[in-house]
């Protein structure tokens, strides 16, 4: 197949965004939204938050879907009616995450074991099913597709306060290179960002004070990203020209963790 048969969309697209209640995915909604493509919000339990979202979304013909990204058999049901309500799906943005402290020095056995099984169940194998399920139908249509996965800065520098965070967004890194190789032969190009510090209301609360400015100060630029600068690069990842960029994980962090 030749680049100029090809027709994957730049505009029109039908687009699942999993926790799009709020914060990140709120803004990835919006962005897609405004560039004229329909999207599907999927929200877990913030569902008064979602219908927020969903209320503020340029254009028409977007859904609001609830499931639980923990129980295989909700994401299966999340990824049949979202093809059902749009018609099939271009593109997934694997953006819901559980992020809940659990410092290894202060947090019991039986604490810490929950917490460890509900990051994996959501943030990793949660996204992996999406995946699956939603490239299933790409291959069938044969329209190929794209993925983006939101990583986190946290799987390179360490997350000391909530290690099954930064262990589960580094698998989600690697989950992604593996389908970018294992999907490239179907047009469907699979890429991550590892942001860093983003100004949502998940983390309002670390960035006053002296904690806030010790935050904004890990990056040179004094601040911390904003939820649209990052959307916007999720927005390129998704779009026809960005299939180059497929395997690739962009570091969105404002200088504040560089690597080799």
């Amino acid at each position: 197949m030749s680049d100029e048969t090809w027709g994957f969309p730049a505009v029109g697209r039908r687009v699942l965004v999993s926790g799009a209640a709020r914060g990140l995915g709120r803004a990835v909604a919006r962005a897609f939204a405004t560039h004229g493509d329909r999207v599907v919000v999927h929200y877990g339990s913030r569902r008064d938050e979602a219908e927020e979202t969903l209320g503020g979304l340029a254009g028409r013909g977007h859904v609001l879907i609830g499931a639980d990204l923990a129980e295989p058999d909700a994401v299966e049901r999340l990824v049949a009616e979202a093809e059902e309500a749009l018609g099939g799906i271009d593109v997934l943005v694997n953006n819901a995450a559980v992020n809940t402290p659990h410092p290894p020095a202060t947090t019991d056995y039986a604490e810490w074991v929950t917490a460890w099984q509900r990051h994996v169940a959501v943030n990793l194998v949660g996204a992996a099913g999406l995946s699956h399920l939603v490239t299933r139908g790409m291959i069938a249509r044969g329209t190929g597709g794209r993925i983006v996965n939101v990583g986190s800065r946290g799987a390179f520098r360490g997350e000391p306060d909530h290690p099954a965070y930064g262990a589960t967004k580094a698998g989600l890194h690697a989950l992604g290179q593996s389908l970018a190789v294992a999907l490239a032969p179907h047009r469907i190009a699979v890429a991550s960002v590892a942001p860093g510090f983003i100004d949502t209301d998940r983390v309002a609360h670390r960035l006053s004070g002296a904690e806030g400015a010790a935050i904004r100060d890990q990056s040179p630029f004094g601040r911390v990203a904003d939820p649209a600068e990052i959307a916007a690069a999720v927005l390129w990842l998704t779009s026809p020209e960005a299939e180059w960029a497929s395997g690739t994980i962009l570091d969105l962090n404002g200088a504040s963790h560089l690597r080799t």
